[in-house]
Order: C-alpha cells, then structure tokens, then sequence
C-alpha cells in the first residue's frame, strides 16, 4: 500500500485515514485531482461533482488537458520560428500551467510569468513564497522567482530585477532554444522589455500566439466547459428562484441579487466574475450599467451576463433577461425578447467548420434600424478560460483582414444579442454558448429563455 508523507507525530498516513473530498472515491477523483479536502490544488467541490455525476457528465481528463495546451503552445513556438514564448497574462499562465496563484491581484501586480522553450521546456517564476502551487503540472520543470517588475514591489531598483530576470530567460533560451533569438511576449512592463531587448532578443507580441493557441479546446477541455456551464446554469437557477421569492418582500437590490450567482459559483469551485452585468428596469437602458443598491421592483425586466470564471477556470458567458413579477410584461417587451431569441438562433444556424469569420459577420440576421444603434459590441466572441479570440463583427464594424480566418472544430463560441430600443426603458440581453463540432455546432448553454417574456 502507497504511504502518504508523514504526519505531524511521525506515524505513516494512509489514504484511507485522510481526509477525502469524496469519501466514496479512492485516491483520485474521475478527473484526475487528488481525493484530498487538504490538497492545495483548487478545483471543483463536492457539491459540483455530485451535480454533475446526477446530470451524467462526463469529467475531463486534467492530465490530458494539460498535455494538450502545452502542446498547442510548443507547435505555435515552432511554427513561427520562435525561440519561445514568455507569458505574464495570467489566464495564459494558467493555460500553460494550470495553476493559480492571487489572480485578480496579479492582473495588477504582475508578480508571475512562465517561459515555454521551443524544445517544450516550462519555466515558472512565481512569487517566492509560493513556488508549489504549480507542482501541480509535471510538465512545469522548474519553479523560480524573480519576475515582479512593477514599480510597488521594487521601487526605483526595477531595472536591476528587469536585468537579471531577463539574463536568466537569455540562458534558458541558450540551453533549449540554441541560436534563437526571437522571442515571443505577451504582455510585458517596460523594464522588462528594454532588458529583453539588451540580451539580444528580437521581443514579438506573443498574443496573436496565445490567443490562436487557446482558441481550439482538446477534447478534455470541452468536458470541463460541459461541467463549468452545468454548474453556472445551477446557480443562475438558485439566483431566479432567490430572486422571484425576494423581490416580492420589496427589499431585494440588484447587488443582493447578484451575490447569489457569486456565492453559487463560489460553492461549486468556480473562482471569480469578471463584471458586474446586472440591472434592472430602467437601468438595463442602455446596456452595461453594473449592478448598484437599486431595488428591484414587481413587474419589470431584470437582465444580466454570466461572465463567470467557473470550475476548471472555464468561462461561461451566458446571457438571459427575466421578467419579474406576477404582472403581464408590455407586448414591446415580448416582441424584443422574440426578436433576441430570432437573432441568436440565425446565427448560430451559420456556424459549421470552415466558415469564414468575415463571411459571418457579412451573412449575420439583421436587426431593423431601431436597435441598431445600441446592438451589442460583436456579433459572437470566442470563450476558454475567458473571452477570447476570435471576435466576429457586426457587418458595419467589420475591419476586413482583422479576422480573415476559418472556424475550426473545438473553437468555442458565445453568440450575442442585444436588444435596446434608442431611448427606451429597457433592453433585452441573451447569450448562448457553443462549441463548434466536425458537421456544425453543439449548443453547450441550456438554460430556458423566460416563458413570461416570450409569450408576452
């Protein structure tokens, strides 16, 4: 029998007497994570396994999925002649590495970054007293520190850090890359790229790479959208039955409404939100008002945006309008709501591997003139570990050349709708998320359009 480490009073720890997530389980769990409530890995939580064992979901493979994103990043290394790719953007950190360390705060404290060599060798440096958080991963070789280069963490010493974080990038890239010189980056502070520059790199913008990497889920990362979408759906359903039981009371504000998706999502392992897309009445006119202390009243629209980050660090970009309250909503109301539910179904019916993103935005269903001006900022956009390329235009913001591209199989897709009359006192705003599949597209988004709406 496998031994875990020791305990604390220097016995041997058998699995069977450490505390499991499952108990039902043995060591792993059916997607590959450590069977173990102390792990320091982050992932879903009993509640979201036991939802999705009862919805006959299957789960991803973890170890798969990371073989996978590695190596569509090697490829992109040496299809483009690369030496290799450095990475501060922290979803493209998680990408490579599946590890998380202070996401939100390193968005603006960029503390970590990873350097995946042509030949496939990763390095990480993270902050210096969490190198383990990505021993995770195997395929992460090494765990350094030393890529904090923003001016509240080293003051007026940056350069030097920036000197010596880019000597070390030099001489990996000399044992694994030997003789390249090009060096792709996505996203880098100024120190950082004048002392890249000095070692004598030829720095490129890496997103363009990371971006067309990200964009094609292996199959595992279609489970894990499966799963993450199944959880979003099942809190969106605990905040509609939360939200049609409160507003009655007359005291029920739209951020109370909104922290029901936030503390769902928390309890099935999801990790954060990245907006604050909820309003109601004649806050949701126009669209992107974030949700406030305003009190949600009987007998008016209530619209919001997922824009979840869920279990798996999966984004799901789900959109969805209700009518609250046991009145009858304005005929107007319901012909948007229609309308919505039209423009997104013709669309997705475009979708198929192939297809042209220009010839998308060109065919698209046309919305008549009174919602153009306020129609949502694309017609589509690509989702993974958020919103991601490729973005597809409306016909009139089309930039030719900008998306001269074809869909592939495993591109995941949000199809957008927007429905604002200039001037109103509503909007109707609905999403539905897809992958694209070998003959056409599978709806991953289930969760029902509101029937008072759409019969209104």
């Amino acid at each position: 029998m496998t031994l875990s480490p020791l305990s604390p009073a220097g016995a041997p720890e058998h699995m069977r007497d450490r505390r499991k997530i499952d108990p039902t389980k043995g060591a792993r769990l059916g997607d590959g994570l450590e069977n173990d409530a102390d792990r320091m890995e982050i992932g879903p939580t009993r509640l979201a396994y036991a939802e999705w064992e009862a919805a006959g979901l299957a789960l991803p493979d973890l170890t798969a999925m990371r073989e996978w994103r590695l190596k569509r990043l090697v490829e992109g290394v040496v299809a483009r002649g690369y030496a290799g790719v450095l990475l501060f953007d922290p979803l493209n950190i998680r990408y490579a590495t599946d590890s998380t360390n202070m996401q939100l705060w390193n968005t603006h404290n960029p503390f970590r970054a990873v350097l995946v060599c042509a030949d496939g060798y990763m390095v990480i440096w993270d902050y210096k007293n969490a190198m383990f958080l990505s021993r995770i991963n195997p395929l992460v070789r090494e765990q350094r520190s030393g890529a904090d280069l923003f001016y509240f963490d080293r003051g007026d010493k940056v350069d030097v850090a920036a000197d010596a974080f880019s000597n070390e990038v030099r001489l990996l890239l000399a044992s694994h890359a030997p003789g390249m010189t090009r060096l792709a980056v996505d996203k880098v502070m100024l120190h950082g790229l004048r002392a890249l520059e000095a070692q004598g790199f030829e720095v490129v913008p890496g997103e363009e790479l990371t971006e067309k990497a990200r964009a094609v889920k292996g199959p595992d990362e279609i489970l894990a959208m499966r799963c993450a979408v199944h959880a979003c759906e099942a809190a969106m359903a605990e905040m509609e039955a939360r939200t049609r039981a409160g507003v009655p009371l007359g005291d029920m504000s739209e951020d109370d409404v909104w922290a029901v998706l936030h503390a769902e999502n928390i309890r099935r392992g999801g990790e954060w939100i990245e907006t604050r897309l909820l309003s109601s009445g004649p806050r949701t006119n126009p669209w992107f008002q974030e949700c406030g202390p305003r009190v949600v009243q009987q007998d008016e629209i209530l619209a919001f945006d997922t824009d979840l980050v869920g279990p798996y660090g999966m984004c799901c970009d789900i959109s969805r309008t209700w009518w609250i309250g046991e009145g009858k909503a304005r005929p107007d109301m319901g012909a948007a709501m229609r309308l919505g539910a039209e423009h997104i179904a013709a669309n997705m019916a475009l979708l198929r591997p192939g297809v042209n993103i220009e010839d998308l935005s060109r065919a698209c269903h046309p919305l008549p003139g009174r919602f153009q001006a306020l129609k949502y900022g694309c017609m589509m956009h690509g989702v993974g570990l958020c919103d991601e390329w490729p973005l597809v235009a409306y016909p009139d913001q089309m930039v030719p050349g900008a998306f001269d591209y074809v869909l592939e199989p495993g591109m995941c897709l949000c199809v957008e709708a927007l429905i604002s009359p200039e001037g109103g006192d509503f909007s109707i705003k609905l999403e539905e998320q897809v992958v694209i599949t070998e003959t056409g597209f599978e709806q991953l988004s289930r969760y029902p359009l509101d029937w008072r709406l759409m019969e209104a």
